[in-house]
């Protein structure tokens, strides 16, 4: 390795090339990051985003290209994991990699080593000592014996963070974050925005890969867009020169223009013509104290609010996960007596998507094929068995329907990109055609190219007449997808919003602030 100019340049990378067989994931690829900025870079599914940053950190050999990092020049072939750290390289990943059983100095040390005395024992008091320093220097409002299970997803990030770069916080090391606040409620990802900012404005040079447009537009300085192995823009931030808006950067990610509204205009729903396909009148149980509500067919109805107002147990609870304590819920025509559970609500017509997609939503284990069938598997099913040419061609057909993007359907399910298994998981429980939809985050952990097939898919499914309730704590999400939002405060409706209202600003102060300053009580 040799020495490189251009002191205000942390990375350059130029013609990077990477191919697995013959599928070619970086094509020429080019990244540079200004020193002391946080850069986002931003692509679809397979646009090479992962492969790069893996080459970048010696993970994967790249075949060609050239890069500088802090000075240190190398060609992309020749680059090692050993490499990357000695050049200042640190990534934190979106599995953060934390024990959280285990306290803050327990962590840090094991990745830095831990303090031993002659005969090995620990100089624990030499770690806390270490690590209160560093929690300081971070900025982050814990104790160092405090078990990490017990920090806010924010702050158990920081920690991730404040340990990749405790032997290298000299102004040099080059921070990379994958997917940071992929699954962190909109709060938590404000802290931690907040916090990273701070650090690029103190001289960390930051790269961070999100799917979170906003987030992204509201925190980095400058971006570069992959699309098919290849960089096809990189836009520079400074005083003097406009941001880009989300539609900009779409339009490079996806190649063609795009309009973040596109689609919103449907065919008015007459609210209070005919009957409701929801009715929750008081509803209590859990931490829901008395919610009520209506939705009409071909409504879409978001439901925000912060972590803890109910949000997320007013869907289960709908969906009969969770009975009721009191309060009257009518769903399509019929009252509830809330001895109901889930097998009752999806034979009345009633469909639901966790938000957490690996955990409950899907069979990780299983093919795409298997996955999409699950919940029409008796049409399948037949006096000689299953039949599994009309299964695997349905989902084939339904592949193609919701845009899912993958090589067989009797590929495992595990190995699709996150955007790919939402939009498998939402079209499987669409083919029974539903006539209330319930979604909880529906796009978390989704690139912005599936986010824009999902929010179509769930307007085809509204113009088709189906009930959609939206539980979201993306507030741009529910101000592009929803006809109108109610905004829950405590386990109860606090607000409506509709109309010219319906923005991110108004959402942001009708969930955050204890005073109403946006939309009605209703």
């Amino acid at each position: 390795m040799s020495t490189s100019t251009s002191a205000d340049l942390a990375v350059v990378v130029t013609g990077m090339t990477k191919s697995f067989g013959p599928t070619r994931a970086l094509d020429g690829a080019g990244l540079t990051l200004r020193r002391g900025t946080v850069h986002a870079l931003l692509g679809g599914n397979g646009s090479g985003k992962s492969t790069a940053i893996k080459v970048l950190a010696g993970v994967h050999p790249g075949d060609a290209g050239h890069l500088v990092v802090n000075g240190r020049e190398a060609d992309v072939a020749g680059w090692s994991a050993a490499d990357a750290a000695e050049a200042g390289l640190r990534f934190v990943h979106q599995d953060l990699g934390l024990f959280e059983q285990l306290s803050i100095a327990e962590n840090v040390a094991l990745a830095a080593g831990y303090p031993t005395r002659v005969g090995r024992s620990v100089r624990w008091k030499e770690l806390r000592a270490h690590v209160a320093e560093l929690l300081e220097r971070f900025e982050i409002d814990a104790r160092p014996e405090q078990p990490v299970g017990s920090l806010r997803p924010a702050q158990r990030t920081m920690v991730a963070i404040a340990r990749a770069l405790q032997d290298r916080d000299d102004g040099e090391a080059v921070l990379v974050l994958d997917e940071p606040t992929a699954t962190l409620p909109a709060h938590e990802s404000e802290a931690l925005l907040a916090a990273i900012r701070r650090r690029a404005d103190l001289g960390q040079t930051v790269m961070m890969v999100s799917h979170r447009m906003q987030e992204v537009l509201a925190v980095a300085d400058d971006f570069t867009v992959f699309l098919d192995g290849r960089s096809v823009a990189h836009l520079v931030g400074g005083t003097d020169v406009a941001a880009p808006t989300e539609a900009e950067l779409v339009a490079h990610m996806t190649g063609r223009a795009f309009d973040g509204e596109a689609g919103r205009e449907r065919v008015a729903v007459p609210q209070q013509a005919g009957e409701a396909a929801l009715v929750v009148d008081d509803l209590h149980g859990g931490p829901l104290r008395g919610v009520s509500l209506s939705a009409w067919p071909g409504e879409i109805v978001g439901v925000a609010g912060l972590v803890g107002s109910g949000r997320s147990a007013l869907l289960t609870t709908i969906f009969g996960v969770h009975r009721p304590s009191g309060g009257v819920l009518r769903v399509l025509g019929r009252e509830q007596t809330g001895r109901e559970d889930v097998k009752a609500r999806m034979r009345q017509g009633v469909a639901y998507v966790s938000e957490d997609r690996v955990g409950e939503s899907a069979f990780a284990n299983l093919s795409l094929r298997e996955n999409l069938s699950a919940s029409v598997l008796r049409s399948f099913w037949g006096w000689r068995g299953m039949a599994t040419t009309a299964e695997r061609r349905s989902a084939e057909e339904l592949v193609v329907s919701h845009a899912v993007k993958a090589g067989s359907v009797d590929h495992d399910f595990a190995t699709l990109s996150g955007g790919n298994q939402q939009k498998a998981v939402v079209g499987r429980w669409l083919r029974r055609a539903p006539r209330l939809l319930l979604l909880d985050e529906p796009t978390q952990g989704v690139d912005v190219m599936s986010r824009v097939d999902i929010y179509a898919t769930v307007r085809a499914a509204a113009a088709d007449g189906c009930t959609v309730l939206v539980a979201s704590s993306d507030f741009f999400e529910l101000s592009t997808l929803c006809d109108r939002v109610v905004v829950l405060r405590d386990g109860v409706v606090d607000s409506e919003l509709t109309g010219d209202e319906l923005t991110p600003d108004h959402l942001t102060a009708a969930t955050q602030s204890s005073v109403l300053t946006a939309g009605d009580a209703r």
